[in-house]
């Protein structure tokens, strides 16, 4: 990953990916970046360019647009010439309230943040499978490594992802295709704006920081920050009696 590469970023104008293009950016990549707003992409394509990328596409893409996402890895390869690396950050923290009272919404979280994911890492594995390179990125959360009342269709999401992607990690194990998940803690951006901070919050550019760092070095799973992992080892381990009866 050290060298230039040809990047397609899905959920590009969320915070951690935009910090994380900026990255690539800067070592001369190309970029295709989606996102469901175009002006938002305008800018951030603007940007990146300064910064140094090789060359910017952009395309306004929902990633719940099925049709349009079935093609995605397709159009990109062709636009920027080849591929290198797919990102997916695309995400959704639905309000647990609402989650429980609205099937569409449950639904939705489902949707967003691991059918969607599926479906393009799924047509990312294959097209580097006959590439006989390539390298899956997706952004997971902790929030997949137990279920917990505050959040169970997001997590459900998260778990899903991890275990579709272990199984391609599996499958391209001797196709030269690596496969990394992220799984970062609490990230301050947008989409958390509205929680109380504290000590364990980090910043998307951390976070974009430590991806690129395990992008690198070929990594198959991160927690990010690191601290995470240990506090997800005891999470894990907590016999269910106990983990019922506790609120966090």
């Amino acid at each position: 990953m050290k060298r230039a590469s040809s990047v397609l970023v899905l959920g590009a104008t969320s915070a951690i990916a935009e910090h994380l293009a900026r990255h690539l950016a800067a070592r001369g990549a190309s970029l295709y970046l989606t996102g469901r707003s175009g002006e938002r992409l305008t800018v951030i394509a603007a940007d990146l360019r300064i910064r140094g990328a090789a060359e910017v596409a952009i395309e306004q893409l929902d990633v719940i647009d099925r049709p349009a996402l079935n093609g995605i890895v397709a159009r990109a390869a062709q636009a920027l010439g080849s591929l290198d690396t797919v990102l997916f950050a695309a995400g959704l923290l639905p309000d647990q309230t609402q989650v429980e009272t609205d099937p569409a919404l449950l639904r939705l979280t489902l949707e967003v943040n691991a059918i969607s994911a599926m479906v393009v890492l799924n047509a990312a594995a294959a097209y580097f499978e006959r590439q006989g390179h390539g390298q899956l990125v997706a952004i997971g959360s902790v929030a997949g490594d137990r279920g917990r009342a505050a959040n169970d269709a997001y997590g459900a999401a998260k778990g899903a992802l991890e275990i579709f992607m272990s199984g391609l990690r599996q499958r391209l194990h001797k196709s030269g295709v690596q496969v990394l998940l992220v799984k970062p803690g609490f990230v301050d951006t947008p989409m958390t704006a509205g929680f109380a901070k504290g000590p364990l919050w980090a910043s998307p550019e951390r976070v974009a920081q430590d991806i690129v760092r395990a992008m690198d070095r070929g990594r198959s799973v991160i927690y990010t920050p690191w601290f995470w992992r240990g506090i997800m080892l005891i999470i894990r381990h907590l016999p269910e009696r106990l983990f019922v009866r506790l609120r966090f």
